[in-house]
């Protein structure tokens, strides 16, 4: 055990983690040359593509030191803000971190909250300083931030360069000296906790997970402890570049196990397993719950493939913890599921997964919140969604779910988010200096208004500087209204928004404008209005495309081209009663991004 080394990465999105990940995989000969590349842990196509981590990965790893063989366990994990839960994963199966920080940018907004989140588990911190081959690189000023921040000595500061390989076997030597070895008794019961899984379409599903008192046998009978089932390890093994089974696995280690589970709600991430003959007393203490931040309805296009759809996003919920789906359905979409994530960015990467690697073509309609409607018979009623709501005149008040929320920013930047936030109807509780040029602002603000574009607004305003927090404080009354879009005097339920009285005028007109943009030209005319209840508050009109019919008509008496032209305006009246309007999946999506 004291030669094991359990550890992840942490940083701000874009510091450089899977490019240091990868100088640690070369050094310790982990993977070949042949098998080399950018990113290797980065293995869905989709992070390749956009330069992010989205899932955290485990890899094992031998080295060398004091002629003593070490093994380290890496976690590399994601920095946007969406993916935090991957990172509290993480941190809970480590003893220790590397932080990263950008010797160009400096200290950023998800270092700060993913080191609060190493700290609270007591991991021990390795500062690295990365991107020092840079010329724009500023090293003094940024390990003044990081000794603010840490309060370590300017020496633990490791200056590395994670592109040309400067400082890794720096890093190494840090790894073994400084992060604790595995604490736990080998002899006690079994427990080890689950921190993720994935799905393999020959294997069943494969749980990985940190052991952390006793050990596992191939062919032990063991049992998750939340849900209780039993099974027996078929396999289990270390995460090598690719799965290396094992016979024996003990404290400290980081394993998979495949036991021929098929049905994906019998995992849970957080969860312990333990023995069938000999349990452990308590399970291990998992991390949060998730809390989504934003719900939205996902339908199949083609409303036969539902089945297919849950069984993709019930693959897909293994894979990525922080997915939360109910089924629902839609008057103008079918079936669906109800679905809540923890941002934007997580909403658009869960649907081009959903495309990309199950084959799914799917409408995903506006995001919004969940609201408490008081009617005038005095019952309370939840609405997840517009088209739930009761008539207008049944309605007594909507309270709308209010968040305290903690923004920590550079003092430049203070008078445009104070902006933002009084524009997006909050209010400012607070505000602290944490250091002489860093501001902790406590705000309150209607969850419903940071849901759309409220992240993006306050990293453009703080150039990614800012980070953001928050938990629900309770509800408040609010002026909501439904406000419906209509389709040639048919309402789409799909586009349908609760909001505030004051933006609706604006956003109605915003959303008529963009659907006329968007939706293909018809044989007829076709009229796009916003409406509050029976008031019409915006419209405008997709023209008909028009055949030119009296074009053979080059001359000769005025009435030959009207009769023609009459005759077509009897067609056009008959399709316009029998025709439909198609809406196009880039409607959907382009509501979401009405504001940019």
């Amino acid at each position: 055990m004291e030669n094991i080394r359990n550890f992840c990465i942490i940083a701000h999105i874009d510091h450089g983690k899977s490019t240091l990940a990868d100088r640690l995989l070369e050094f310790t000969n982990t993977v070949s040359e042949r098998d080399a590349q950018a990113q290797v842990l980065d293995d869905m196509e989709l992070e390749r593509e956009r330069g992010i981590t989205i899932k955290s990965h485990a890899i094992q790893m031998n080295y060398k030191h004091d002629n003593k063989d070490y093994v380290l366990n890496l976690i590399d994990t994601p920095g946007h803000v969406d993916f935090s839960y991957e990172v509290s994963r993480s941190i809970a199966a480590c003893e220790g971190a590397l932080l990263i920080v950008d010797a160009t940018q400096g200290i950023q907004a998800q270092t700060i909250s993913n080191l609060y989140l190493a700290i609270d588990h007591d991991l021990e911190i390795i500062p690295v300083l990365n991107k020092m081959d840079l010329p724009n690189a500023m090293p003094d000023e940024v390990k003044d931030q990081i000794v603010d921040l840490i309060g370590c000595d300017y020496e633990d500061i490791i200056e590395a360069s994670g592109k040309t390989g400067y400082g890794v076997d720096k890093i190494l030597d840090a790894i073994i000296e400084k992060i604790p070895a595995p604490e736990g008794d080998p002899k006690a019961p079994l427990q080890a906790l689950i921190f993720d899984s994935v799905f393999n379409p020959f294997r069943g599903i494969i749980a990985y997970f940190r052991i952390f008192n006793g050990e596992i046998s191939k062919g032990d009978h063991v049992k998750f402890v939340n849900t209780g089932k039993e099974y027996d390890a078929d396999e289990i093994g270390v995460l090598r570049l690719k799965q290396e089974p094992r016979k024996k696995l003990t404290t400290g280690d980081v394993g998979y196990i495949i036991s021929g589970i098929k049905t994906s709600r019998e995992v849970k991430v957080g969860d312990t397993i333990t023995h069938v003959d000999n349990p452990c007393e308590k399970a291990i203490e998992g991390f949060e719950e998730v809390k989504p931040m934003v719900f939205a309805g996902i339908y199949p296009v083609d409303t036969d493939d539902y089945e297919e759809l849950r069984a993709s996003m019930e693959k897909l919920q293994l894979n990525d913890a922080s997915l939360t789906f109910e089924p629902e359905s839609s008057l103008a979409l079918g079936f669906g599921f109800r679905c809540g994530f923890l941002g934007l960015l997580h909403m658009e990467i869960i649907q081009e997964r959903l495309e990309r690697e199950f084959d799914m073509n799917v409408i995903t309609t506006v995001p919004n919140v969940s609201y408490k409607v008081h009617t005038t018979k005095g019952e309370v009623v939840e609405v997840h969604n517009p088209s739930g709501l009761p008539e207008q005149k049944y309605i007594d008040h909507i309270e709308e779910p209010f968040i305290k929320a903690q923004i920590i920013t550079t003092a430049d930047f203070i008078g445009g988010i104070i902006k933002l936030v009084i524009d997006k109807r909050g209010t400012l509780l607070n505000q602290v200096y944490l250091t002489t040029n860093r501001v902790e602002l406590t705000v309150e603000m209607p969850l419903g208004e940071i849901v759309f574009d409220f992240y993006d607004k306050l990293k453009s305003i703080s150039k990614g500087y800012a980070s953001f927090d928050y938990h629900i404080s309770g509800y408040k009354p609010a002026n909501l209204v439904k406000l419906d879009i209509l389709l040639n005097g048919e309402s789409v339920d799909a586009l349908s928004t609760l909001i505030h009285r004051d933006n609706a005028y604006d956003f109605g007109r915003k959303m008529c404008v963009k659907l006329k943009e968007l939706i293909p030209r018809q044989q007829f005319d076709i009229a796009i209005q916003a409406a509050i209840g029976a008031k019409i508050i915006a419209r405008e009109t997709v023209k008909a495309v028009r055949k030119d019919v009296t074009a053979k008509c080059y001359g000769g008496d005025i009435s030959r081209k009207r009769k023609l032209l009459e005759k077509q305006k009897k067609g056009k009246k008959r399709m316009r009663q029998v025709g439909n309007v198609e809406i196009p999946q880039k409607a959907f999506l382009a509501v979401l991004k009405l504001n940019d």
